[in-house]
């Protein structure tokens, strides 16, 4: 983005309008944007009044707006909207911010293909304005310990990267997320989805090939709700990755086999569940206790105490929107760009296509 926001000639932080206080809105990204230096949330937009009253009672000072039309009728008093909102909103209500000279971040996934993504992205570029998609798990602990492994280069050369989001809820829940109208963008495939698949091409690059099984397993529900996507990146590692509201023994959360050593990881990051008991960021945030470490080693199960113990990091959601202000008041990068989520979701369009065919589909 060029040009300076309205709201810092004298300093003041960044005025940030809300769209949706449903789990999105007012599990993460509140809190987030109120834990964050730069930032001040002026304006929450819900027509539910439970969750004005909601918004109004955790956050004394903000605005309520009932429709996004509300909160674009006085744009001038922002200087970025996050959209939190269903799925098939976010396209629509980021294209109306950017054209209002807005600057916007989106929750996952941007849009339900990856053409609508390129297309928002080059709507963001012609105005110059930042367009950002919050994939917080880039910021999970064990993913950021990964990363680090990654890096130091002790697990040799990667071969496979295991990764599972995997729960258990034989009863649907019903609710957008659940349905079946492709209108939606609903379905395990999407929202879980988009997390592993990011995950994925962050680590490992680009995808080469991917192959996909997606089942509707739970009676009475409409989309997918236990699915299995393979990735073979253009640089050989494979990805196997798996999200499940149907799994009655979890496993791991990240298995990596290199050709020296491997790192298994079992359990969540437990900032979304400190997030849901009404914990905020500070000291000691993101922090797991050692008996969740992972294990790195070779020959062994880590079950069975093979391998050394791996000090998880701190995870560090906090981190992505102190990004976005850096990039408003900066002009550093973009913390995750429009395209990098149009990328995964040509992995996500392949995945539904070969699972729909029963092919492998070639990128």
């Amino acid at each position: 983005m060029t040009g300076t926001p309205p709201g810092t000639a004298s300093g003041s932080p960044l005025r940030v309008g809300l769209v949706g206080y449903g789990l999105a809105g007012s599990v993460f990204h509140a809190p987030l944007i109120a834990a964050t230096e730069g930032l001040a949330l002026d304006t929450v937009v819900t027509s539910n009044p439970e969750r004005q009253q909601q918004a109004r009672a955790e956050f004394p000072d903000v605005r309520l707006a009932a429709s996004p039309d509300e909160l674009f009728d006085r744009a001038a008093e922002l200087d970025l909207v996050v959209v939190a909102s269903p799925n098939k909103t976010h396209v629509p209500l980021a294209t109306t911010a950017l054209k209002a000279g807005l600057p916007v971040v989106v929750d996952k996934p941007v849009a339900g293909t990856a053409a609508e993504a390129r297309a928002l992205a080059s709507l963001a570029e012609e105005r110059e304005l930042l367009l950002s998609v919050f994939q917080n798990r880039r910021w999970d602990n064990d993913f950021l310990t990964l990363r680090k492994l990654l890096d130091e280069g002790g697990l040799g050369e990667i071969r496979r990267f295991e990764s599972r989001f995997e729960r258990w809820r034989p009863e649907p829940k019903g609710g957008w997320r659940e349905s079946g109208d492709p209108a939606e963008i609903g379905g395990l495939l999407y929202d879980l989805g988009s997390h592993v698949v990011d995950q994925a091409l962050v680590l490992f690059g680009p995808a080469a090939s991917v192959y996909a099984e997606t089942d509707v397993r739970r009676p009475g529900a409409q989309t997918d709700d236990d699915t299995f996507i393979a990735i073979t990146h253009a640089n050989g590692v494979r990805s196997h990755l798996y999200v499940s509201a149907t799994t009655a023994q979890l496993g791991p959360r990240f298995r990596v086999l290199g050709s020296t050593a491997g790192y298994v990881k079992y359990g969540l990051d437990p900032q979304e569940a400190a997030l849901r008991e009404g914990l905020r960021p500070g000291p000691g945030w993101g922090v797991e206790p050692e008996s969740l470490w992972g294990r790195v080693g070779s020959g062994e199960s880590p079950v069975t105490g093979g391998g050394r113990p791996e000090p998880t990091l701190p995870g560090d959601y906090p981190a992505y929107y102190t990004a976005v202000a850096k990039a408003l008041l900066e002009g550093a990068p973009n913390p995750v760009t429009a395209r990098e989520a149009a990328a995964a979701l040509d992995v996500l369009e392949a995945a539904r296509r070969s699972a729909r065919e029963k092919v492998t589909v070639t990128l």
